[in-house]
């Protein structure tokens, strides 16, 4: 046999061969599979589709955890509900001691209050002459001192447990305020007796404030604080039981 009739009898690929073989070329293409560049076959298309979204999803990993977030989005906006203009904080405390006279007097209260505060106190003044106490304009007959920022936070809690953490609701008023009255000093944790100040009592009022709270007092274009955004008697209850866990009698 000729070289030519062995060349003559070998399959001839594609759709020329399929033409010899007398098939038609369009179903012989499909048919056919493209050897890739490593040697091996190419898969399915159809299997080729299903890996690709299989592989897209696992490359996505948001997409999975869209449920997960959403959920946690909403516990984080259910345990941060109140608006960061709306959140109460404690903004001063004044001690005030009135002795009703001048003299040893105001030097004992004074050590006294820098005692309990851990600041220097200033005296405050008669506004007017009072002749049946013996008191005369411009005199002075009181002493003292304001706390703010984190100092006042502890002398807050210091304050409520010589009132054994337990405050009366009418000592509330309608606008972030409360005051309450401690009948010895050395009651207050920390504060010992000396026998040159002696026992002495001393009024209590706390300030409590909002952000924004500042227009009432800025130097140019003071303005009142809205009636929604005041703080009003049981906020301010529920800010102080929540914070220092104090007791709120009716």
């Amino acid at each position: 046999m000729s070289t030519a009739d062995e060349d003559a009898r070998e399959p001839v690929p594609g759709a020329a061969g399929a033409a010899a073989a007398g098939q038609d070329p369009a179903s012989a293409g499909a048919e056919t599979t493209a050897p890739a560049a490593d040697g091996s076959t190419a898969a399915d298309p159809a299997a080729d589709d299903n890996d690709g979204a299989t592989s897209t999803a696992a490359a996505d990993p948001a997409a999975d955890n869209n449920d997960d977030d959403g959920a946690t989005s909403t516990a984080a906006a259910a345990q941060d509900d109140e608006h960061v203009m709306r959140r109460i904080r404690l903004e001063k405390i004044v001690l005030n001691m009135g002795v009703g006279q001048s003299g040893p007097a105001i030097e004992a209260a004074k050590k006294a209050l820098e005692q309990i505060s851990g600041c220097r106190p200033c005296s405050r003044s008669a506004r007017d002459t009072q002749r049946d106490f013996g008191v005369r304009k411009g005199e002075p007959i009181g002493v003292a001192v304001t706390v703010r920022g984190g100092q006042a936070e502890a002398l807050a809690a210091r304050l409520f447990e010589a009132k054994s953490n337990s405050i009366a609701g009418r000592s509330f008023d309608d606008f972030g305020n409360f005051s309450f009255g401690i009948r010895e000093h050395i009651d207050i944790p920390g504060v010992k007796y000396d026998p040159s100040i002696g026992i002495i009592g001393l009024d209590v009022c706390v300030s409590l404030s909002r952000p924004g709270f500042g227009i009432r007092k800025r130097s140019k274009h003071k303005a009142r604080v809205g009636r929604s955004h005041r703080i009003t008697a049981g906020e301010a209850r529920r800010f102080v039981a929540g914070r220092f866990g104090i007791e709120v009698a009716a």
